[in-house]
């Protein structure tokens, strides 16, 4: 019997504790009871004693017996008593590569599952746009239209207007050699309209407005304010993503045509410094660039900025703590976009084949 004729603190556990372990675990006693009768205060460090001391006798095959414990102090008991048991219960970690393999495969599921409960819910948000649109809030997709639009234009004709003289004077040096520089209005409209609009304007909204995307809401996750959204039962994908996408959906097929705009006066500049004059110019890109190719180069846009809007949310969402949480959702949005607009337009260029769009 072991009998606590004084509170239960952590000064008076710290100098009982070796002295009733060592008894519980000497092996001499064949039934252990714990008289509480004189322990009128007891704090966590008493209730960690009394968990200890039950688990060791409980273990050594002693039965245990608790007499005079104060009511207000069950419950705490219990519940410390399961935990206790819970831990001991939960099965130990694969160790090796079955182990790792084990996790990979566990969280693999978990951002599946992720994954597809955020493209329904976006889903279910841009339908809800198009059948309501009076419960869409105009004001922050506007908002969110000039900041990706406007703000980014001068740096998206400043790349396009370089690249179309620089595509433009790389194709005269190579075309002089055989007379076939009056090609080169031809090369520039299609390779801009059909390709390189599409792709340099996609890479941009992922480096610009995808990671300020990702570092918004990902401060807000770290602030909690996605979670007090969530406490006032609105849903942070229809309040905070769904204008962010709808708003890149409505600007950014507008910037390829600005950006393949921008291309077009740069090789215009670059056929009247080797002396073709401008109707030359434009009538032989409009020659050549047919509808099919400005369709496709739409199709190609709105689905890159689905893929770099839906994943650049997707990762300020899922944005962990700690004071580098933010920074990593960033890169990992930024790098996630690139790499489906690099597979998606590699689908679009097999199926733009196969089809003869």
């Amino acid at each position: 019997m072991v009998r606590f004729s004084g509170d239960l603190r952590a000064p008076t556990v710290a100098r009982l504790w070796a002295p009733a372990m060592a008894r519980v675990r000497s092996g001499k006693l064949s039934s252990l009871k714990l008289e509480l009768d004189g322990a009128r205060y007891i704090d966590g460090a008493g209730l960690a004693l009394l968990v200890k001391l039950h688990s060791e006798a409980t273990a050594a095959g002693t039965s245990v017996s608790l007499v005079g414990l104060p009511e207000r102090y069950r419950h705490l008991l219990d519940l410390a008593m399961r935990a206790e048991s819970a831990d001991a219960d939960a099965p130990a970690d694969k160790a090796g590569a079955a182990g790792a393999l084990d996790r990979r495969l566990g969280e693999l599921a978990r951002n599946l599952r992720e994954l597809v409960a955020f493209v329904g819910e976006s889903a279910l948000v841009l339908a809800m746009a198009v059948r309501r649109p009076r419960q869409v809030r105009w004001g922050d997709v506007l908002h969110q239209a000039l900041v990706i639009g406007v703000q980014s234009l001068p740096i998206l004709l400043l790349i396009g207007f370089l690249m179309g003289m620089i595509m433009s004077f790389q194709s005269v040096i190579t075309l002089q050699r055989f007379g076939g520089e009056i090609y080169v209005p031809n090369m520039l409209g299609l390779v801009m309209f059909r390709e390189m609009g599409p792709l340099v304007t996609a890479i941009l909204l992922a480096a610009r407005s995808g990671s300020a995307f990702a570092a918004e809401i990902g401060t807000m996750r770290v602030n909690e304010e996605l979670d007090a959204l969530t406490t006032m039962g609105i849903s942070p994908v229809r309040f905070l993503v769904g204008p962010r996408i709808l708003s890149s959906l409505a600007v950014v097929p507008v910037m390829t045509l600005f950006f393949n705009f921008a291309s077009l006066v740069g090789g215009a500049l670059v056929m009247l410094s080797i002396g073709f004059p401008l109707v030359t110019f434009t009538s032989r890109v409009f020659a050549n660039v047919t509808r099919g190719d400005l369709i496709g180069s739409l199709i190609k846009i709105i689905v890159f900025s689905l893929l770099v809007g839906g994943v650049s949310c997707l990762r300020g969402l899922r944005t962990g703590g700690g004071a580098d949480a933010v920074g990593r959702s960033t890169t990992g949005a930024v790098v996630a976009g690139l790499v489906l607009i690099t597979v998606a337009d590699g689908l679009f260029a097999v199926l733009f084949y196969y089809y003869k769009f």
